[in-house]
């Protein structure tokens, strides 16, 4: 019944809504509602104020108690009381400011009416006064110069925190740093103090927020004594103390440990926990790492915190022994109940803290112990008030109260008896929809008093519980586990007490499940990559559905001006994937009554993020070219962190050009870095994972070594000439990094090598040097040293360099030619004198070249050069791929630096070889049982060729012997076989021999007929003119030759002459017919023996035979006598003339010929033709003939004597458009030069 009464009051006040009829004389137990905080703390400016708010019914009566005595406001003297009627709270106000010093202490209010007392928690009243500095003499504070020292700060006490500042007179803060610290205690504290601290004005104020007041204390005099030599010491804790020291934490609040040092250099502060990891999230160092703020402690947190403060000179620690305790808390708080009549009343009253709380219990706030022995009817058991059988006159308020040393909880709870009918809040004929497999709620809300007893029915009036999925609630709920189809129906809930009992129906509806058959799956993408994601699912199809997606549980829509999220048919893509994209993603498939969902995760990797932050330390160790650096760690971008990579670069000697200084493993973040003297370092550090290196981290600040004298010479150092009288000294620089100076130069020594003679030197800062005045080829001992301001490198190493080379002056003396076969010969010679090399002896150089074999056999082969390098270790070499039976000229040089000596020349011939090859094998079929064989002489004879060997191998499996002719004739070219089988194939094979022997042979199969056993012609065509046409056909390979018939027949209506057929050989190719009619057309056919080979048609040019008319004089003889003698007499006449013509003028042709002879011997002139040399001239106007013949000009009277004179032009389309355009006296006059194409040198003119 507790259960089910535990909402009356809330179903009480909205009663009028539920319809249901209440007793008005039901009443309610006071219950605190508003009270002052515990501790309150008054101020001089202040009133008291002390809440105490309740309800209930009937009206409420507030008391008053103070240190556990009665108190009553309105009583008091001098002070002004304001107090509400209906209400605890009150407010005194004093006539002066110190009137509240006599109220404080610890006050309690009590609510009472007739159904019990409630009662407040203590409420601890304290009064403060307007805050003073003590009167004190403070006296200044001397000290030297890098002591540690620490001014006092002393506040006034306060009951709230307080603030506190250093400032100077200037109200200026004072500056703090890893040096100059401010404890929480309000001292300031010198690591080590400096010139520069001297101050008569380190002045401590204080802030109070409550009495909001700012005092400060008397000025502090701050003296410090200049010393020439600062003692280095090691670190020492100023505060705390003490080796160690042991705290109480409070569990969820704060703890703060604080650890200040001095020494020199300033001591770094480093907080370690030997017993386990700090816990990051909730940890954080402030104030240069001397304070740890660990925030919300728990009691995971006890255990020890060590502090180390350390520097170059040593360390100090102090270690922290925390132990986590806790003011009482609730495990099961009290909860106001109502009960009916006869029931037991139990009242739960659970705590923790530690140490363990102590537990009491007051009834109506009269301790229990207090209370009379006959009103006990209540028992205490396990921190539980138990009351049995309890009454409508056991209505009670109870207190449950549990303290320790750091605080006090308080509960207020009432037992309320009631006597109810029983009643069903639940609607009547109510209908719930479920999915199969779920859980069915069936409600049925009663109340009454006693409680009404709660039973679900079928509709057969029986009982549901029979089935062990149905289980009932103590509230009156029914439920229905794993939903079948079939337990959908009617359900009856019956309630009853001994006053009554009533029955509602409910009606239950089961629908299918929604299930989700394809869910998306967990996947690994690289950034800028695509993902899709799919989900199906199945739905009840009464039943409206919808599948949505989610990321990290929040519901993702599709951006509509965004192409990241494509969401279609059940489909998740998402584009260009950023490592903000990964996550949670879940298909949401979704009804009314059911959601089901699966998730799936997507992690996007990458290369690592940006290393976030650089910092440098260990300054000190600049003057040894060192510094740690240290980083915070790179988002690894879920793939792990293999390495950083730590950069420098330097903004003075080449700036936005990183360097590498190494890599650390991915596991490390920080490192001591071994720099070179005089850089200016900036650093950058990399992370680098599977993926590739990440961004580089901002550029740290920059830091410069001190300079230094080098450490490195430089490298690679040579001396060689370029000159026969020089030596050039040269070396690879050292880089700028390596200087360590702002500027280097280079020490360069030199000495002929072998003497003990003084080192001959020269300092330079370019990286080479020319000695001049050397002699040819001689070795020099030789060494380069690097100086700069600070000093000079290291000893050098001796390199040994040689002056200039001249050309070799040794001839290579041949050894012998050694003939290894007809294509390859070994060639030796002996070494060469080194004195006579004049230079470092770079090998031989041999040169050979075809010169001709004794029979050139092709116009093909052109003589060419090849050049063989030797090593100069090498005296002998190996020349292969000659051609046989050839000459060869050889020439060989020895070789240095410089170039090539003077050569040795001889001369040898290849032997004979086997030829090649012959070019082609033709194979012509010439009757059934015969073949003509054609061919061509091999490419390379390789020797005098012998003849030809003729090879024929039938084909098949009849066995047959293989056939071999040996044709001694080499100028042979073809041989016809007989007696073949024309049912067979043969491999025909030939060869060409020398002396040597056969060469390679050439092969070709074929037989005397086709493989189809039919005539074949391939291509037929036919090409006509007016009377005539041909066909032509292309002999199929391996087709024997036979006769057939070709045969015209006119298509033509009109009756005409039948042309007769004719014979035609296959191997004929073509057949002119002719004596063909123009503009005809014919059927042309090729006929073997009355069978048809081939047809096509063809057609005449011309316009064909037309009809004459009857003929006239025209035609007669006498007629056409007299035209051919009027016509034979015009011919002599123009033949005199033109004999006439050019033998007739005002001279002979033998002075024309001088004539043109002369002008042609004459300068031409500017104003004619422009400005050409007598070279260019005879150039182009006096070419001999090829065959040494001088024609003289104008001595053939023919059309190519005008070739000068004759200005000769085209149409686009190629026809004739000239014409003479001059005599040939004029062509005299031009020369030669006139003809030809116009260019720059040849113009086309005519000389007027």
């Amino acid at each position: 019944m507790a259960v089910a009464l535990r909402y009356l009051w809330p179903l009480l006040l909205c009663s009028p809504c539920l319809f249901i009829q209440i007793p008005d004389e039901l009443m309610e137990p006071p219950v605190i509602t508003e009270q002052s905080p515990r501790r309150l703390v008054v101020f001089p400016t202040d009133e008291i104020s002390l809440k105490c708010e309740a309800s209930g019914k009937p009206e409420v009566m507030f008391r008053w108690t103070r240190d556990g005595i009665h108190f009553k406001p309105n009583e008091e003297l001098d002070v002004t009381v304001k107090q509400a009627p209906h209400s605890g709270s009150f407010t005194i106000a004093g006539n002066n400011s110190n009137f509240a010093q006599r109220f404080q202490g610890t006050y309690r209010c009590f609510a009472s009416n007739d159904l019990g007392t409630a009662m407040s928690h203590e409420i601890q009243l304290m009064a403060e006064g307007a805050p003073k500095w003590p009167k004190e003499t403070v006296k200044p504070v001397e000290v030297e110069e890098g002591e540690s020292v620490i001014l006092p700060c002393h506040p006034p006490p306060s009951a709230e925190p307080l603030r506190i500042y250093w400032m100077n007179s200037k109200i200026m803060h004072i500056k703090q740093d890893e040096r100059v610290t401010m404890g929480q205690n309000g001292n300031l504290y010198f690591a080590n103090v400096l010139t520069s601290d001297n101050h008569s004005d380190y002045i401590c104020h204080a802030h109070f927020p409550g009495t909001r007041t700012i005092i400060q204390k008397e000025p502090i005099d701050l003296r410090v004594k200049a010393t020439n030599s600062m003692i280095d010491r090691k670190p020492r804790l100023l505060f705390p103390t003490n080796a160690s020291s042991h705290l109480v934490a409070l569990q969820g609040q704060p703890l703060v440990l604080e650890c200040i040092a001095e020494g020199f250099p300033t001591p770094t502060i480093k907080w370690l926990r030997p017993s386990g990891p700090m816990p990051a999230d909730r940890v954080t160092y402030q104030n240069h790492n001397k304070t740890l703020h660990l925030l919300n402690v728990g009691e995971e947190d006890d255990g020890e915190y060590r502090c180390l403060a350390e520097n170059s000179l040593g360390s100090d620690r102090h270690a922290y022994y925390v132990t986590v305790e806790a003011a009482p808390y609730w495990l099961h708080k009290p909860q106001s109940r109502l009960y009916g009549p006869g029931e037991t009343a139990r009242l739960d009253c659970q705590v923790q803290g530690r140490p363990e709380p102590e537990v009491t219990w007051r009834i109506n706030g009269i301790p229990v112990e207090e209370l009379p022995a006959k009103d006990q009817k209540y028992r205490i058991q396990h921190g539980a008030l138990i009351l049995s059988n309890v009454q409508p006159s056991d209505t009670m308020v109870t207190q449950c109260e549990a303290r320790n040393r750091h605080g006090l909880l308080l509960a207020n709870a009432y037992i309320y008896v009631v006597q109810l009918p029983a009643k069903i809040l639940t609607p009547d004929n109510e209908t719930y929809l479920a999915v199969e497999g779920s859980t069915a709620y069936l409600l049925c809300k009663v109340f009454g008093a006693p409680v009404p007893s709660v039973q679900w029915l079928d509709k057969e009036g029986k009982t549901v519980l029979q089935d062990e999925r149905f289980f009932p609630y103590t509230n009156g709920t029914l439920g229905i586990r794993d939903l079948q189809a079939n337990d959908t129906g009617h359900y009856f809930c019956q309630a009853a007490n001994d006053q009554n009992n009533v029955t509602i129906v409910a009606n239950l509806q089961v629908k299918d499940a929604t299930r989700i058959t394809q869910g998306p799956q967990s996947t690994i993408k690289k950034k800028g990559s695509r993902v899709t994601f799919t989900c199906q699912a199945t739905f009840d199809p009464s039943l409206q559905q919808s599948i949505t997606w989610r990321r990290d549980g929040r519901s993702l829509q599709e951006p509509g001006d965004s192409d990241k999220y494509f969401i279609e048919d059940g489909h998740l893509v998402i584009h260009s994937l950023d490592y903000s994209d990964q996550g949670n993603y879940s298909c949401v498939a979704s009804t009314k009554l059911d959601v089901v969902e699966s998730r799936a995760e997507l992690q996007v990797v990458g290369s690592p993020g940006p290393v976030p932050q650089l910092e440098l330390s260990d300054r000190h160790l600049l003057k040894q070219s060192q510094v740690r650096l240290s980083w915070s760690p790179a988002d690894d971008h879920n793939a792990p962190i293999e390495k950083y990579d730590i950069e420098f670069e330097d903004k003075e000697m080449a700036p936005e050009k990183w360097y590498s200084l190494g890599k650390v493993p991915g596991n490390q973040t920080s490192t001591t870095l071994k720099l070179s003297p005089y850089v200016h370092y900036t650093f950058r550090v990399t992370a680098i994972n599977k993926y590739g290196p990440g961004e580089p981290s901002p550029a740290s600040e920059t830091v410069v070594t001190p300079e230094a004298a080098p450490e490195k010479n430089p490298v690679d150092v040579k001396g060689e000439g370029n000159e026969t009288n020089n030596m050039v000294i040269t070396w690879k620089p050292l880089r700028w990094m390596d200087w360590n100076a702002p500027q280097v130069q280079y020490r360069v020594q030199w000495r002929p090598q072998g003497t003990r003679g003084t080192w001959q030197e020269q300092i330079v800062s370019d990286p080479f040097l020319v000695v001049s005045n050397t002699s040819t080829f001689v070795p020099y001992e030789i060494k380069v040293q690097t100086i700069n301001s600070q000093g000079k490198g290291p000893e050098p190493q001796v390199t040994i360099g040689y002056s200039g080379e001249d050309y070799p002056q040794a001839k290579p003396k041949l050894e012998d030619i050694k003939i290894l076969n007809a294509s390859t010969v070994l060639v030796k010679w002996w070494p060469v004198d080194p004195a006579q090399v004049k230079g470092h002896l770079r090998g031989y150089n041999l040169t050979y070249s075809w010169e001709g074999s004794p029979k050139r056999h092709s116009k093909r082969h052109i003589p060419e050069s090849h050049v063989v390098v030797v090593p100069a270790n090498t005296t002998s070499t190996v020349l292969d791929g000659l051609r046989p039976y050839s000459s060869y000229r050889l020439e060989l040089r020895a070789f240095n630096s410089r170039g090539l000596g003077p050569p040795s020349n001889t001369t040898f011939s290849t032997p004979e070889g086997v030829p090649g090859p012959p070019e082609a094998l033709h194979l012509e079929c010439q009757s059934d049982t015969s073949l003509l064989l054609h061919w061509q002489p091999p490419f390379s004879h390789n020797g005098v060729l012998t003849g030809y060997v003729l090879s024929c191998l039938p084909l098949g499996d009849g066995g047959e012997e293989q056939l071999s002719f040996n044709l001694s004739d080499p100028e042979l070219r073809s041989y016809n076989l007989t007696n073949l089988s024309p049912h067979l194939q043969y491999r025909f094979q030939l060869q060409a021999t020398t002396k040597q022997g056969p060469g390679e042979a050439i092969t070709r199969e074929g037989g005397t007929k086709t493989l189809t056993g039919t005539s074949d012609f391939g291509d037929v065509s036919t090409t006509v003119g007016e009377n005539y046409s041909v066909v032509s056909w292309v002999p199929k390979e391996g087709q024997c030759n036979f006769g057939f018939q070709i045969l015209f027949k006119p298509l033509s209506d009109e009756k005409m002459d039948a042309i007769p057929p004719q014979y035609v050989s296959y191997n004929q190719r073509s057949y002119t017919q002719w004596d063909l009619q123009p503009g005809t057309n014919y059927q042309i056919q090729l006929l073997k023996e009355a069978v048809l080979l081939h047809e096509t048609f063809v057609t005449t040019n011309g316009t064909g035979r037309v009809r004459l008319p009857p003929p006239g004089f025209t035609t007669e003889g006498w007629f056409i006598g007299f035209v051919s003698a009027i016509i034979l007499l015009l011919l002599i006449l123009l033949i005199l003339c033109f004999i006439k013509r050019s033998k007739g003028g005002k001279y002979s042709v033998k002075d024309k010929e001088d004539t043109q002879v002369d002008s042609e011997a004459r300068p031409m002139k500017d104003e004619t033709f422009g400005e050409y040399s007598d070279n260019e001239e005879k150039a182009f106007s006096s070419q001999p003939s090829l065959n040494g013949d001088i024609k003289p000009l104008g001595s053939d009277d023919s059309l190519a004597d005008y070739g000068g004179s004759v200005d000769v032009q085209f149409n686009e389309d190629g026809s004739f458009i000239g014409q003479y355009s001059g005599k040939k006296e004029k062509e005299a006059a031009g020369g030669n030069d006139s003809s030809g194409a116009a260019s720059p040198i040849n113009p086309t003119g005519t000389l007027e």
